[in-house]
């Protein structure tokens, strides 16, 4: 069976976890990359920084090798800069930041989640008045 654009597979978004009792998975795609550049607008950060706080913002846990994939993917497109920094405690890290470019990409992004949030609270309007 085709499956209809527009729509997730069942198994990806839900699972039944009883008789009429379902978890359900309500995430935002690859919100990832608007929270990084987030991050990144707050201030210069290494990729560990970044892992830890990056949970906090998503409510998931990021795998660090993709992380620094993406960042590295980030700045071949421009939307990031980096440079090793020597003066940090430790080894020498890579610390990050969002270009102009990065910045306009989250301005972009902002817009796009602020349209979703509006679909999301007509939604849970609509749910609440019962109909």
């Amino acid at each position: 069976m085709k499956q209809r654009r527009g729509f997730k597979q069942a198994a990806r978004v839900r699972q039944r976890v009883g008789p009429g009792r379902y978890e359900v998975w309500a995430r935002v795609e690859r919100f990832a990359e608007p929270a990084v550049l987030l991050l990144l607008r707050e201030r210069r950060a290494h990729g560990y920084d970044l892992l830890e706080q990056l949970s906090e913002v998503t409510g998931e846990r990021v795998d660090m090798g993709n992380l620094y994939r993406f960042l590295r993917l980030l700045e071949t497109e421009g939307i990031v800069s980096s440079e090793w920094e020597d003066d940090l405690p430790g080894p020498s890290k890579r610390t990050y930041e969002l270009t102009d470019e990065g910045r306009a990409l989250l301005d972009e992004w902002a817009g796009a989640l602020g349209h979703a949030r509006e679909r999301i609270d007509g939604f849970l309007a609509r749910y609440g008045e019962g109909r």
